[in-house]
């Protein structure tokens, strides 16, 4: 059975989510498993699309950043899917598909997924390169504040314990925790 995963990070994002359903489809999935969420939080159904497989499917995914993190969680679950006789098969690589019931596919997905790793750090280097520089130009400002320090200040020297505080300003308790006197940047 060949079994499609689709993913976008947003809400926002409802036009890829569909061209990946609508490629899925074409490529005869015949059960499409689909999410909008970030790739950092829970990926709840990856997780049921992955519990699903059966020796003999196909995973089918669109781009493998749909399917995985990183280059390690990456060929984890190529690994996974191996161990449990189950296929993987990326339909956009560079306009070619990738099978990895194929040694030479695997061989490949390996190499691009470490380019791409590589490739994100050297991008993420050249940021905090350019945030550095801006930093010190003084065009850098970070984001701005969503607390007023002052309100959070005021209930404290009036007794509120930082919890209601929190729940006062609607902010998480870990902001007003920064605020406190004595709590200084963390290490």
């Amino acid at each position: 059975m060949l079994v499609g995963y689709a993913r976008t990070s947003t809400s926002d994002q409802i036009a890829g989510l569909e061209a990946q359903e609508r490629d899925l489809r074409a490529a005869s999935c015949e059960r499409v498993f689909s999410e909008q969420v970030s790739s950092v939080a829970a990926r709840k159904v990856l997780k049921e699309a992955l519990a699903f497989l059966r020796a003999g499917d196909v995973l089918v995914v669109a781009r493998p950043d749909r399917l995985a993190r990183n280059t390690a969680e990456l060929l984890s679950i190529v690994e996974d899917l191996k161990a449990r006789e189950v296929g993987l098969v990326i339909l956009s690589m560079g306009g070619e598909r990738l099978d990895t019931r194929n040694p030479t596919a695997t061989l490949m997905l390996t190499i691009l997924a470490g380019v791409a790793a590589w490739e994100r750090s050297i991008m993420l280097e050249r940021q905090r390169e350019g945030i550095a520089k801006a930093k010190a130009d003084g065009k850098y400002k970070g984001r701005k504040a969503t607390i007023d320090a002052a309100a959070v200040a005021q209930l404290l020297s009036q007794g509120v314990g930082p919890a209601e505080v929190a729940r006062r300003l609607d902010v998480a308790r870990s902001s007003v925790y920064r605020l406190m006197p004595g709590a200084g940047p963390r290490q």
